[in-house]
């Protein structure tokens, strides 16, 4: 009979803790995921609730937001007013912000959410789910891009991001 070499209790136990930790963090993010980056962003038009057309290169010379959310998504909902927050602290700085509704959202609700919170930003629908997937596929919201004046992603984030974090970021962005 050979004998096989395994950790000790404690040392397993150690193991398990750093792991969770470590998966802990990378889903929860402490309330936020970010991801350096300075790939460009995508050429996409948004689709306005009223059918505006709104091309990025249209965006082209401002810090833009993105915000990938769904009516039905809690963390989107509670972040939504510190979005607005956000959105009417840096607006006069050249800050533009779409709100980019996911396609498995019904219009009538997003409608409903954008008209009944006065949503002060650009809201569009996502029908297809082509927007989603021109920036990575994504499937988790709220997704938010940070977008400089010249059209690279700055940063990613999933879920709800630390908002002091992401302001500075935006003061940073917005001065160059």
């Amino acid at each position: 009979m050979q004998a096989t070499a395994t950790p000790s209790s404690s040392k397993r136990k150690s193991i398990t803790a750093a792991l969770a930790v470590a998966v802990l963090l990378a889903v929860a993010g402490a309330g936020y995921l970010a991801v350096s980056s300075k790939t460009r962003a995508p050429d996409v038009t948004f689709i306005g609730l009223n059918g505006e057309k709104i091309s990025s290169q249209s965006l082209r010379g401002k810090v833009v937001m993105v915000n990938f959310w769904a009516t039905s998504c809690t963390t989107c909902v509670h972040e939504m007013p510190q979005m607005v927050e956000t959105y009417n602290k840096y607006k006069g700085q050249g800050l533009e912000f779409v709100a980019v509704a996911m396609s498995y959202d019904r219009a009538d609700y997003v409608l409903n959410y954008a008209e009944t919170r006065k949503l002060p930003f650009k809201v569009a629908l996502d029908t297809t789910g082509a927007l989603a997937n021109s920036f990575g596929d994504v499937k988790l919201t709220p997704t938010t891009f940070v977008i400089d004046k010249q059209g690279n992603i700055l940063k990613r984030y999933v879920g709800e991001p630390e908002f002091p974090a992401l302001h500075r970021l935006l003061e940073k962005a917005l001065a160059t």
